[in-house]
């Protein structure tokens, strides 16, 4: 996917979403001026020569070593002059194949794009390149004094210019590779830990709750511009008509009270209802670098139809229904923000149940379902967990519909399974 926030949209002001052709002519007409994530070429790339690197593989991989950035072909480096290029010459299938040949590892999201004016008269080439989670890339070709032997190097962009990574940076480039999952990871863990003390600070009788997360595996960075109030409420409602269900209310619905007035948060705006009497808890985050994050009481009324003996003492009650709803709103909250912000990266969500309670012992979590005609039950086949572990799941912002309900229903399934039930949205 082609990045949606680039130095063209910094320098210009613009919001994100992809770069077009007025962008690069204003930003060219401005003269602004090369740096790690942008280099102006003149002429299209050319073939490897013996005894060479191949040019358009070491710029690739030296931008995608650094933080990404554009390679923009069709404008000249010293003047920022727009001489265009002919887009006849532009061979897609063989840079990527140059790339593919010249490049480890593998880069999976170069993307190439023609650009043309209105008029039809000039045209340009963006190599659009994103920042790598598997950095250092390492560029093969042959040396020039002995052209049978094969070296690799690491290229990195220093300012407007290229260099080559001494050993010590590639120690660190590889050392940062291997911990950038576990830094995500811990990052998720936080955020849901966090979350939880949230709600947990509400409740003095054990309750059971749905934490979910949704996080791009690149978020925007601070420099973006920030989500606005009525975005975040735009997103609310359009996430709520999408994954409504009138027989099955989410926690989009408990939000609608305060969806109108979303409050500020650390670098998010804030939905809940934690304050609310007679509401159901309910705590959204809407974060402006695109996570979502979700809490909602899910043992709220669930045993209201119940005999009195169902829920054991040391059980608390967790609907079933509720829970798959939570699923769907959470798939389609993190789908609508990730489009409205053009997140140009994979969404990654997590969903899991916890038990809130002062004790120091956590209460036993039971399945309570609803059979066709509204009638509750705990079933006598369900396990009671103390506790349910977190479940994954994987989306994009161009998947289409059906992807959002078969993603929010394995989220669902993964859950539910653990209870030892087989649930269908």
């Amino acid at each position: 996917m082609a990045r949606s926030w680039t130095r063209l949209h910094e320098h210009l002001g613009a919001a994100p979403g992809p770069v077009d052709f007025d962008m690069v002519a204003k930003a060219a007409a401005d003269r602004l001026a090369e740096s790690d994530d942008l280099d102006w070429k003149e002429q299209l790339p050319q073939p490897p020569r013996e005894g060479r690197w191949n040019e358009l593989a070491k710029d690739v991989a030296a931008m995608a070593n650094t933080r990404g950035g554009l390679i923009i072909f069709g404008v000249r480096d010293t003047t920022c002059e727009l001489v265009g290029i002919d887009p006849g010459d532009v061979n897609v299938e063989q840079y990527a194949q140059w790339v593919r040949n010249h490049v480890q590892p593998y880069l999976p999201d170069l993307t190439f794009t023609v650009l043309t004016s209105t008029d039809g008269a000039i045209s340009m080439l963006v190599a659009d390149v994103p920042a790598s989670p598997m950095a250092p890339h390492l560029v093969y070709g042959t040396a020039a004094r002995d052209k049978d032997q094969q070296a690799a190097v690491a290229p990195y962009r220093d300012r407007d210019h290229t260099a080559w990574m001494a050993e010590h940076q590639l120690e660190r480039a590889y050392r940062d590779r291997f911990t950038r999952g576990q830094r995500a990871e811990d990052e998720t863990h936080r955020l849901l830990a966090h979350a939880q003390e949230t709600v947990a600070a509400q409740h003095k009788e054990p309750t059971a709750y749905f934490l979910g997360l949704a996080r791009p595996e690149r978020p925007l960075p601070r420099t973006a511009p920030r989500l606005t109030r009525e975005e975040t409420t735009t997103v609310a409602r359009a996430a709520r008509r999408r994954a409504g269900d009138p027989m099955r209310p989410g926690p989009l619905t408990s939000l609608e009270i305060v969806t109108s007035n979303p409050r500020p948060g650390l670098r998010r705006w804030v939905l809940n209802t934690l304050l609310l009497q007679g509401a159901r808890e309910v705590h959204a985050e809407l974060h402006h670098d695109g996570t979502v994050l979700l809490a909602a009481n899910v043992s709220w009324n669930a045993a209201r139809h119940l005999p009195a003996d169902a829920i054991p003492d040391a059980g608390v009650a967790a609907s079933q229904d509720f829970i798959g709803a939570c699923c769907r709103d959470l798939t389609t909250t993190a789908w609508e923000l990730a489009r409205r912000l053009r997140v140009d990266s994979a969404l990654h969500l997590t969903a899991a149940l916890t038990a809130v309670t002062p004790s120091p012992t956590p209460p036993a979590l039971i399945p309570v379902t609803t059979a066709f005609g509204g009638f509750t039950d705990v079933p006598d086949h369900a396990r009671h967990p103390l506790r349910i572990q977190p479940v994954t799941a994987t989306l994009t912002p161009l998947d289409e519909v059906e992807a959002l309900q078969e993603t929010a229903q394995n989220l669902f399934t993964d859950v539910m399974n653990q209870f030892g039930l087989d649930p269908q949205l």
